[in-house]
């Protein structure tokens, strides 16, 4: 399969560089495509000095997947084997109070990218989708045939394009897809040269730990502290971003190696459970600072316990997580204390990116 191009969108951002470098380092050739909303330039340099000699074969360009016309000048210069669909708009509570921002750029993004696929003649696509689409699991672990049930605006954006998937390939089955609905992405690239860089105050448990570690937030709010869990904090599924990156490039491979995929859809995660204060803990560990707290009241649509089964990915992906939350908190500090400030260091952007990459 080397030498297949393959289209990676949102590859700017931090599933879809790790991506990015999976598929570089396997031989692939790569076009990354990001509107660089909630996302660097910088990663995908990064994500080329990395690949080494194979970063010859990564290809950037800025642009938004509604801007059709741009996007089908990418098509037209170059003939994609596969599609692997990261770019969307990624927070749970903003989804909620900006609805329309999230249906008007995920599932535009989405239309337009699948009219031009159809219109070039490619119809293999891995899509990033999310444990959202299970919403409040009456049990655990989830299987992939869970009633679905989403409970965001953002979480309806996933169901809603998984569901456009499966529509698009019963009308056409020449269609490969594979959803990968994974969990709590955390840690970073072992090198620390990539990582998770959000905007703004971060949304997420470990980016926001990160950033109490280096002083950039004063301390972490821990939102439920009396759910029917060990410690009586919610439990989730996290997930090492390299098993995660991993995954992609298993399901595409799967794409090209099995003519009877169809639309299948697969876990990604570790199957295990960590609570938020486990968590803590094990930052707390790798780093040896110590992360303020602020208890506080559950937060309205958060569920109690969310892990996933991986049972259908470990017997027809053959896959399977290798890194725990030892190594997830360790390579997440690793970048941390890297890059304390993401990916932009104020006045010294360009000498701490050139530090960064000869250190590397």
């Amino acid at each position: 399969m080397a030498g297949l191009n393959i289209m990676v969108t949102g590859g700017a951002g931090y599933i879809g560089s790790h991506t990015v470098l999976k598929l570089l380092e396997a031989g692939f050739r790569v076009v990354a495509v990001d509107n660089l909303d909630n996302s660097s330039e910088i990663a995908i340099k990064r994500v080329a000095k990395l690949a080494g000699d194979k970063g010859r074969h990564l290809t950037f360009y800025q642009v938004d997947l509604r801007d059709k016309r741009s996007l089908d000048g990418i098509f037209s210069s170059t003939k994609f084997d596969a599609v692997i669909h990261f770019a969307g708009l990624k927070a749970v509570g903003e989804s909620v109070k900006k609805p329309l921002l999230y249906y008007n750029n995920n599932l535009i993004c989405t239309i337009t990218l699948l009219e031009v696929m159809v219109a070039h003649g490619c119809k293999k696509l891995v899509f990033s989708s999310s444990a959202t689409v299970y919403g409040w699991p009456k049990e655990v672990p989830c299987t992939e045939d869970f009633p679905l049930f989403a409970a965001s605006p953002y979480g309806r954006t996933k169901l809603i394009i998984e569901d456009m998937c499966r529509d698009i390939y019963t009308s056409d089955p020449s269609w490969k897809i594979i959803l990968l609905r994974y969990f709590n992405p955390v840690g970073a690239h072992p090198s620390g040269v990539i990582g998770e860089d959000p905007r703004g105050v971060p949304n997420n448990l470990m980016p926001y730990i990160q950033q109490v570690a280096v002083g950039r937030l004063p301390a972490l709010t821990v939102y439920g502290t009396d759910y029917n869990t060990k410690d009586g904090t919610g439990v989730r599924d996290y997930i090492h971003v390299v098993d995660l990156a991993e995954g992609h490039l298993v399901a595409l491979q799967k794409l090209f190696k099995d003519n009877k995929i169809g639309c299948e859809v697969y876990n990604l995660g570790t199957g295990k459970g960590t609570s938020v204060l486990e968590m803590v803990a094990a930052f707390e560990k790798a780093s040896g600072k110590k992360i303020s707290l602020t208890l506080s009241g559950r937060r309205p649509g958060d569920a109690e316990i969310v892990y996933a089964s991986t049972a259908k990915a470990e017997r027809e992906l053959h896959w399977k997580a290798k890194y725990g939350i030892d190594e997830m908190c360790r390579d997440q500090w690793n970048w941390a204390s890297k890059n304390p400030w993401g990916y932009q260091e104020s006045e010294s952007d360009n000498k701490q990116e050139a530090k960064i990459l000869v250190n590397n």
